[in-house]
Parts: C-alpha cells; sequence; structure tokens
C-alpha cells in the first residue's frame, strides 16, 4: 500500500514539474496595457505585432534587403556573404528583429515552425567558426533538433524508471 502510494506521489511531482516547466513563461504580451487601458489578450493582434518588428524601418535601416531574416523563418544569405552578414550591420538588425518579437511574444513560431531560439542558434552557428558557418538553412537546424529530441526524452523516462525502481528497493 505505502508503495503504491509513493508511487503515485512520484507520477503526481513528475507530471507537475513537466507543468512547470512547459508552461511557465507562456509569453509577455499580455502584460502590456494598450492606450485605452485594457490587456490585449486577442491573438490575432499580438500576432500582427510581433510581424511588424520584421518592417521597422529603425530596425532594419542598413541589412541588405535580400538577407533580412522572413516571416517564414528563413534567412537567405549565401555563403559567399557569411562575412558581410556575420560582420555587418545586418547580424545586429536581425538580432534587433528577434528581440522585438521575443518582447512581444515569447512563443512565437515562424511559418516554418522554427522557435526564436532556433533562429538565434541557427545564426550562432552559421557565424561561428565551426563546420557549419555560412549554413544559415533554419530548417536544417529544426530537424537536428527535433531529431535529438527523442534522445533526451528518452534518457529522462530511463532516469526516472530508475528512480522508481531504486526506490522501491530502498523500503
Amino acid at each position: 500500500m505505502a508503495i503504491l502510494l509513493t508511487i503515485r506521489l512520484w507520477v503526481l511531482a513528475v507530471a507537475l514539474s513537466c507543468v512547470f516547466v512547459l508552461y511557465g513563461n507562456l509569453g509577455r504580451a499580455d502584460e502590456e496595457v494598450p492606450q485605452t487601458g485594457g490587456v490585449v489578450y486577442d491573438p490575432a493582434q499580438i500576432t500582427a505585432k510581433a510581424l511588424l518588428c520584421f518592417n521597422n524601418k529603425y530596425i532594419y535601416s542598413s541589412c541588405e534587403e535580400s538577407y533580412r531574416l522572413s516571416q517564414r523563418g528563413n534567412l537567405n544569405v549565401p555563403l559567399q556573404s557569411t562575412d558581410e552578414y556575420c560582420g555587418g550591420p545586418c547580424l545586429t538588425e536581425t538580432n534587433l528583429v528577434l528581440d522585438c518579437i521575443d518582447n512581444i511574444f515569447t512563443n512565437f513560431l515562424f511559418y516554418n515552425k522554427a522557435t526564436i531560439q532556433d533562429v538565434r542558434d541557427t545564426i550562432a552557428a552559421a557565424c561561428g567558426h565551426g563546420p557549419e558557418r555560412g549554413n544559415f538553412d533554419v530548417a536544417e537546424h529544426i530537424q537536428a533538433e527535433e531529431s535529438n529530441a527523442h534522445k533526451a526524452v528518452n534518457h529522462f523516462l530511463f532516469g526516472l524508471g530508475l528512480m522508481i525502481m531504486g526506490h522501491g528497493l530502498l523500503i
């Protein structure tokens, strides 16, 4: 009876932990108070406001338009332009656009299902000095993360199973 109660408590603790981790930061868009005095809850308004970051002439002012981050989540930077992109205003302005979106809608997804962090990771790898330098393909980066995600889940489940079995052996 005690083991069953202990297992139930462990399952409840893991479930609550997952909920807090997954839904702890749903975004800050509802924190902004518009001039009307009410809180913005309309998803269409929040998304539209986030999309305005792409067309803000004060953010994107020096970066060549063909190199700019698109609403689709694409960065069309040719390999031979890597140094120009990474060492020029495009890198700074793209990060400003990502910050702008993040400040409005933390869980923003581009049309290609990339998150803001996926784009940041792609830029960091493409501008780094490793084997991915010059590869601005965000979709490839997402697929690599997805293929590694199941490994993390398997490790978590294996560890959880070990904890439960170990706890059962100690009782």
